[in-house]
């Protein structure tokens, strides 16, 4: 950029900063007399609340007013809050655009929020997702046009600007003539690793843009290579919908079935990054686990069945079988057989009162014919206990409790775990053992089709809170999960993945049976330009997955192929490698099974110990692991999906086979700058 240019962008940004300076100002005024307000008005209640009238009027009004006030005041914590990141970095962005049918170009400037100097006064800066933003990410110079509240608005752009603005000094700055400069996405992309997923909202590419502004589709099914920003650009199409659509959609009605409890840590920044509250998240498993455990004490996760894998056992507990479309079927054909074979009808006697065996049959097979079939006597108690209190005295509710009982005992088994094995047993399959439900532990195979079976026997919980569900990871839910997925939610999905990666050593594409599932309407678009890794470590991953992905020009060193004795060799190696090099942020050594991370773990803290090097930088994730934090982390690759280090070591202890294959390609591709791949002779 021209020095004169530079120098006015300085101006500007010093501007902008004394104005959001000044409405922070103005907000900590407004929040002190609303504190002011909230203190008096808890005073006047504690003073008057024994006078105050009997019918309760002035006690609502007055705490109907105390919550309006605290709600404002909220609300002007988040607004101030916003500012503050503002005052860090006002803007990355600038469009010069002129209208048709004028002369001169309007400049639009870019950045993570609106800003303006007074409420209904046009902003100085638009948010990134505000229409005419769009402009910044589709459009090279020339004709464009964006899609306004009150029509499209077309016209040209004369001129695009992009800058990087940090602690509110101006870093670089560019004029453009193309959506995103590649030396500005380069700049970004070396930069140094952070704990946690990065915000693209100064570097989204027109591929991008088009996934995140989509408010056409109801499933939105995103296929794409490592790299691609497939997480990042479904949290911010999340961030987009939230702010387009308040009216109907709030964080609370957005819900993310995340790989595991370390994911969630790693991108819980991102939406209150981008001005929004953030989201409910958590893993399938951690879901089905809550939803079993009246059946039994635990459940096995995805990790339990990860290292049965990588151990040789091809399908541990019938675990391929039992997701199968063929096994759903079986089940419910079962499932609609119950109805004969599970209830034994008896007359039911309140008091004096009687109810024949015969009308009870009658409502279990046509009054209440469309409830699951555990959920059926329920309503059939609600219903002779409304007869019954009709013509009679109500009854205690100790009375209720073994009435119920007894309605109850008509089913031969409401027990889920029984009726499982008893299926089971029919399909000629291995019974799971026939033990009290608090030393029940449910094996991997065998959670999810108990899951099916409570919710296609029984009311589930009502899920319509929530309006948007994003599935990450999709390649490595099977038919089953997404069967049970469609029975719980009926909502707007964003579903994302990438068929390379499946934690199995058969590769799935979900999408050949997705519509058959949730619908033919579902939209599916690929991404397969890769943004995270360098040119050669793209180019090794690649050699691995025996597919090449389109890849951005971003060069580093060669990928480092270290033969080494056994694990301790490798430890001492990675030691003296992480702790020569400059400072990093996030590194990882990689292995193949737990096992193998705990004894490099402990191989590398003994290292520390002998060198006297701070072992606090050294941490290990595991299945019970939440946070993600800075250093060098020991992972097993199966937990390392979705996550990104600057550093990568890879401990591969040369077993051959599609699993593994899997594993080395999933580790790499985590690689941001360096890639070392230790080729261990002996793993103890």
């Amino acid at each position: 950029m021209r020095q004169m240019d530079k120098n006015a962008t300085i101006n500007f940004i010093k501007e902008i900063q004394e104005k959001i300076g000044n409405a922070i100002g103005v907000i900590d005024c407004s929040l002190e007399l609303g504190q002011q307000d909230i203190e008096s008005m808890q005073e006047y209640y504690w003073l008057n609340y024994t006078e105050m009238d009997e019918y309760g009027y002035e006690n609502y009004d007055n705490q109907r007013a105390l919550f309006l006030q605290e709600g404002m005041n909220q609300e002007q914590r988040k607004l101030r809050s916003r500012y503050r990141k503002m005052m860090a970095s006002p803007f990355f962005g600038r469009v010069d655009f002129i209208f048709d049918g004028e002369s001169e170009p309007e400049v639009f400037y870019i950045g993570l929020a609106n800003f303006s100097e007074k409420k209904g006064t046009v902003p100085l800066i638009y948010d990134w997702r505000a229409p005419v933003s769009s402009l910044f990410y589709d459009y090279d110079a020339g004709p464009a046009s964006y899609e306004a509240p009150g029509g499209i608005i077309e016209g040209k752009i004369t001129g695009k600007g992009q800058y990087k603005i940090r602690r509110g000094k101006l870093i670089y700055a560019f004029d453009s003539d193309v959506t995103i400069d590649d030396e500005v996405l380069a700049r970004e992309l070396s930069d140094k690793g952070s704990t946690s997923l990065k915000n693209i909202i100064s570097t989204i590419q027109k591929e991008q843009n088009v996934i995140i502004r989509n408010t056409a589709d109801r499933i939105l099914v995103i296929q794409g290579v490592a790299g691609s920003g497939k997480t990042s650009v479904a949290l911010h199409r999340i961030a987009y919908l939230l702010y387009h659509d308040r009216q109907n959609l709030t964080s609370q009605n957005v819900l993310i079935l995340s790989p595991n409890g370390i994911f969630s840590d790693y991108i819980s920044h991102i939406l209150p990054e981008l001005g929004e509250e953030n989201i409910l998240e958590m893993s399938f498993d951690t879901f089905a686990y809550r939803e079993l455990r009246k059946v039994a004490c635990d459940t096995e996760d995805k990790c339990d069945l990860m290292e049965k894998l990588l151990a040789g056992d091809d399908n541990p507990g019938g675990y391929r079988d039992k997701q199968s479309a063929e096994f759903v079927a079986e089940l419910d054909g079962f499932i609609l057989m119950l109805d004969d074979t599970l209830p034994e009808f008896k007359d039911v006697r309140i008091r004096k009162w009687t109810m024949k065996a015969s009308e009870i049959e009658n409502m279990f097979f046509y009054k209440f014919i469309d409830l699951p079939i555990l959920s059926r006597m329920e309503a059939i108690g609600e219903k002779i206990l409304d007869e019954y209190e009709t013509l009679y005295p109500p009854i205690s509710q100790e009375e209720k409790d073994e009435f119920y009982l007894y309605l109850h005992s008509m089913l031969r088994t409401t027990d889920l775990y029984e009726i499982y094995n008893e299926f089971l047993e029919e399909q000629g399959m291995e019974t799971l053992p026939d033990v009290e439900p608090e030393k029940r532990i449910i094996p991997y195979a065998d959670v999810y089709p108990l899951l099916y079976l409570k919710h296609s026997l029984s009311v589930h919980r009502d899920n319509r809170r929530i309006k948007h569900l994003i599935i990450d990871e999709m390649q490595d839910y099977t038919y089953l999960q997404y069967r049970i997925l469609e029975r719980m939610f009926s909502c707007r999905m964003t579903i994302l993945g990438d068929k390379a990666q499946t934690l199995d050593d058969e590769s799935r594409d979900v999408t050949s049976f997705l519509p058959g599932i949730l619908g033919r309407d579902i939209k599916i678009l690929q991404m397969n330009k890769s943004y995270r890794n360098t040119v050669e470590i793209a180019t090794w991953a690649s050699s691995i997955a025996g597919e090449e992905t389109e890849q951005f020009e971003r060069h580093g060193d060669a990928v480092r192929i270290v033969d080494a004795a056994d694990c301790q060799a490798a430890a001492k190696d990675i030691a003296e490698r992480y702790f020569s090099l400059p400072e990093v942020e996030t590194a990882a050594v990689i292995t193949f099974t737990i096992d193998a991370a705990r004894l490099l773990h402990g191989e590398l803290l003994a290292i520390c110990g002998e060198q006297e090097r701070d072992s606090s930088v050294i941490s290990i994730i595991d299945s019970g692991s939440r946070h993600f934090r800075p250093g060098l982390t020991v992972i097993p690759y199966y937990l390392a999906k979705g996550l990104e280090f600057e550093q990568v070591y890879l401990l591969d202890d040369g077993r051959e086979g599609i699993i593994f294959d899997q594993a080395r390609y999933i580790a790499g591709t985590r690689a941001l700058h360096a890639l070392s791949v230790y080729r261990v002779l002996e793993v103890r």
